[in-house]
């Protein structure tokens, strides 16, 4: 086997995870240019926003400088340097992760998408573009964004998998 063959047939070996991580990425950043093109930046309150469901749920234009919650906020470049180890660590580690593994490839990869979409933003923007407002009256839930949502059902499932997982049991799915 050629060279060139041999390194797309390894890559073969994470087609799932390749295609969620670039499906998540993409549709995080195709939504985040809409809402840029939609609504001014800082847009949080009405009349500025869109209401989709009157008194639970909004599409606004917000950055965030932090992580989660906000948490870390201010420290963007930091983020970033932690995402780019994060991704490093991935990769150093598939073996050990079982990335060969397609449930453990759909959490990979949704996470994988979420970590380069946020990662884009904070390169590109300073902050990571937040759009989807969920509240009950005064009470909101943190603005998160499909790159935020990827993350975080990546890790569920991740989790999810990991407890479900047979002791003993290395080649099931």
């Amino acid at each position: 086997m050629k060279p060139a063959q041999a390194h797309v047939s390894k890559l073969g070996k994470y087609k799932l995870l390749l295609i969620l991580a670039a499906s998540v990425f993409l549709s995080d950043q195709a939504t985040k240019l809409w809402i840029a093109a939609t609504l001014p930046y800082g847009s949080f309150f009405p009349p500025s926003n869109i209401v989709v469901i009157p008194g639970y749920f909004n599409l606004v234009h917000v950055g965030n400088t932090g992580a989660a919650w906000s948490l870390f906020s201010g420290y963007t470049w930091l983020l970033a340097i932690i995402g780019f180890i994060a991704l490093g660590l991935i990769f150093a580690f598939r073996k050990q992760l079982e990335l060969e593994k397609r449930n453990i490839q759909f959490a990979f990869g949704l996470i994988t998408g979420g970590i380069v979409g946020n990662l884009l933003d904070r390169i590109r923007l300073g902050h990571v573009v937040d759009f989807l407002d969920f509240h009950i009256g005064d009470s909101h839930f943190p603005s998160f964004n499909v790159a935020d949502s990827g993350i975080t059902v990546g890790v569920a499932f991740y989790l999810i998998f990991s407890f479900r997982q047979k002791p003993g049991d290395n080649k099931s799915d």
